[in-house]
């Protein structure tokens, strides 16, 4: 089986030279930013009628209805599911935000690091021959940064 004659995996083809990750800043920024957003708008709207629900399970309650406790228990399920959705979109929002810096710093390193070989084959300068008067240049050990 020859490895040439393998189907691209990338969908659409809209990846650069077939590169299997492609990562726009900006779009990771927009989604995260939605995130950060349906948080803080969840955190309020989703909790605007829990005094009112309580409220009324105890007022139910004492009156002697079993409705009482079951309204109390769906407004806990509903605090309890609030609370998940509002994890989701704090991990959603704090993951992008740590991936586009971690995924920068690693670009700059590989940069860097790219640039120092290229410099690293400018180091490699042959020992003086034996007749030469030209000082002798060590090569640099290590790495170069």
């Amino acid at each position: 089986m020859g490895l040439a004659s393998v189907p691209s995996t990338d969908p659409g083809g809209l990846s650069p030279g077939g590169a299997d990750l492609v990562v726009k800043y900006d779009d990771m920024g927009k989604i995260g930013h939605a995130a950060f957003l349906l948080h803080r708008h969840l955190s309020s709207a989703g909790k605007h009628a829990q005094d009112q629900t309580e409220a009324a399970a105890k007022s139910l309650e004492s009156d002697g209805f079993e409705t009482g406790a079951a309204l109390a228990k769906a407004g806990k399920g509903w605090q309890g599911q609030l609370q998940v959705l509002l994890d989701a979109c704090a991990q959603i929002s704090n993951h992008l935000d740590y991936s586009v810096k971690s995924s920068k710093q690693d670009d700059g390193f590989i940069a860097a690091r790219m640039k120092a070989s290229k410099i690293s084959e400018y180091l490699d300068v042959p020992p003086p021959t034996s007749g030469s008067d030209a000082p002798h240049i060590p090569k640099a050990d290590g790495p170069i940064m």
